[in-house]
């Protein structure tokens, strides 16, 4: 009988506020994916899958590889160099490409160069596009044929609706107009939302802002929270008119509906490390306005209409185009969902297992 070859996963990332985020999304969806692959491919019979809750409790001698699926750069998410193989899922580091934008102080900077260091010395690194491969490789000199590009996918939810009676109780439930623009996630200054809401308000097109950011209390006025509170200062001065609407959180189940209502989805961002809303989208049948900077049109692959993300008149065409005209809707629509075919988390799982059996391979 083969020896099993076990596998320690730190599912920290799923235990506290980034489980609603795409850290983890990602961590969740790829257990999922790996454990199916593992019950159902002869290949990796022999694989045992151990969730891991505090990784600094792990024995050295009882697993064969561990996988950290999130890398902070500000805080101290890696152990030391341990004799265990080890391969880490740095998602982007945008923080660090951007640092003026995301000033972090005197400790932040040294818990930086403790995980900068502790990053250059495992064995392998993952990360969701080829943008964010290479910006890892410029930030951290990590070497570039070390650096593993598994892409994300969005959950099958995520579809065309024909349930006519449930898109109408959320279309009532969150008062939404006929007609508006999407916008699904966090408010940070890469998200660029602020060129969004002024081309919006200037097309008097009704944007709709989904996630638990823009809706957030008592929000500290520190440099990066200020296109948050930029965001709400505006709300705060037309609530009333129904242009600007923040929903909050919405549940997993809901979300693919507002999809389905949204006359456009809009990805503004001067840089994603993935940018998951834009398969949700795809998947749902909503045409997309994305940025052409970082990875986005890695993800699209010029199946919507993209826009330069410093130019709000670039974007404004690109929205008018799509709000004018049912008929560049519908086609980009469907180019959207055959697009969107390419991301699954098979493939992933499968993409990410073949990494294991490398870097297992090179300790032989």
């Amino acid at each position: 009988m083969d020896k099993k070859i076990k596998i320690a996963i730190d599912i920290s990332p799923t235990q506290d506020a980034n489980a609603i985020r795409g850290v983890g999304h990602y961590t969740s969806n790829l257990i999922s994916a790996l454990q199916k692959e593992i019950k159902n491919n002869l290949d990796y019979k022999n694989y045992q899958i151990d969730l891991i809750k505090n990784i600094n409790d792990l024995p050295s001698k009882k697993y064969n590889l561990i996988h950290y699926p999130y890398f902070d750069p500000f805080k101290l998410t890696l152990p030391k160099k341990t004799k265990i193989p080890t391969v880490v899922t740095v998602h982007d580091l945008i923080p660090r490409q951007f640092k003026t934008h995301f000033p972090v102080g005197i400790k932040g900077e040294i818990k930086w160069l403790i995980q900068k260091h502790r990053l250059l010395q495992v064995n392998k690194v993952l990360t969701v596009s080829n943008y964010s491969k290479n910006i890892i490789n410029q930030i951290t000199k990590y070497k570039l044929n070390n650096i593993f590009v598994t892409h994300l996918a969005a959950d099958p939810s995520f579809k065309v609706s024909s349930d006519l009676k449930k898109i109408k109780e959320i279309k009532n439930k969150y008062k939404l107009p006929s007609k508006f623009i999407l916008f699904v996630g966090d408010i940070n200054w890469n998200k660029n939302i602020p060129t969004l809401v002024k081309a919006c308000l200037k097309l008097k097109y009704p944007l709709v802002i989904v996630g638990s950011a823009a809706t957030k209390k008592d929000i500290p006025n520190h440099p990066w929270t200020q296109d948050i509170l930029w965001v709400q200062s505006i709300y705060d001065r037309r609530s009333k008119t129904n242009d600007l609407i923040l929903t909050g959180f919405i549940p997993d189940n809901e979300l693919p509906l507002i999809y389905n209502l949204a006359t456009v989805y809009c990805q503004p961002s001067f840089a994603e490390g993935f940018g998951l809303p834009l398969i949700q989208a795809m998947q749902s049948g909503c045409p997309v306005v994305y940025s052409q900077d970082s990875c986005l049109d890695e993800i699209m692959d010029s199946n919507g209409l993209k826009f330069d993300p410093h130019s709000q008149k670039d974007l404004e065409k690109k929205l008018i185009k799509f709000w004018n005209n049912q008929d560049i809707r519908q086609k980009y629509a469907k180019l959207g969902l055959i697009r969107a075919k390419n991301f699954n988390w098979q493939n992933t799982a499968l993409q990410t297992l073949a990494l294991y059996n490398l870097v297992l391979s090179n300790e032989k």
